[in-house]
């Protein structure tokens, strides 16, 4: 793509990228899931609106989209840190707002859920033991299942707070 500009494609994404966030958000706030048949149908969405609108061009974007959200986060769910609908959710927002507003919103999106892990553990009496697993990564053995439960942070709202940022950082 030499010389060729990208596709423009964060402007008119804000309502349909604000609703699906904002609907994962309450759902994992309240059960710690976000249902498939919210995320998939979005994710193939973006795809055809994409494509639709842009051609070739848009459906490259769109994919690029939701292949840095599946190499990054799907990375992050690999080492066990998040769940695979989070990573479902993120590739969906990619395959609308394609890869360089997904960068800034994945970035945005990794300091909040640090910040809200800081804060869920200090307020969950584990900080010392997140820290401590965090010092030994991939030393440290899973925590037993019950426990893990409990341990396990919504994640929707941090990947809300950081898509809803990348709309304005560009």
């Amino acid at each position: 793509m030499s010389g060729a500009m990208p596709v423009a494609m964060h402007s008119w994404a804000w309502w349909p990228v604000v609703a699906v966030v904002a609907v994962a958000t309450v759902t994992d706030l309240r059960s710690r899931r976000i249902p498939n048949w919210l995320v998939l149908p979005f994710l193939a969405a973006g795809m055809v609106v994409q494509t639709w609108l842009h051609g070739w061009a848009g459906a490259g974007q769109s994919l690029s989209g939701v292949a840095l959200a599946l190499l990054l986060f799907g990375f992050i769910y690999w080492v066990g840190g998040m769940g695979a609908v989070d990573v479902k959710l993120c590739a969906a927002i990619g395959a609308w707002i394609g890869p360089d507003q997904l960068f800034i919103a994945l970035v945005v999106t990794a300091m909040a859920g640090g910040l809200m892990a800081l804060a869920w553990a200090l307020m969950g009496g584990f900080l010392g033991e997140l820290l401590d697993a965090a010092a030994n990564l991939g030393k440290v053995s899973p925590l037993p299942s019950g426990r893990r439960r409990l341990r396990k942070m919504p994640y929707a709202p941090a990947i809300a707070i950081g898509t809803i940022v990348s709309f304005f950082a560009r």
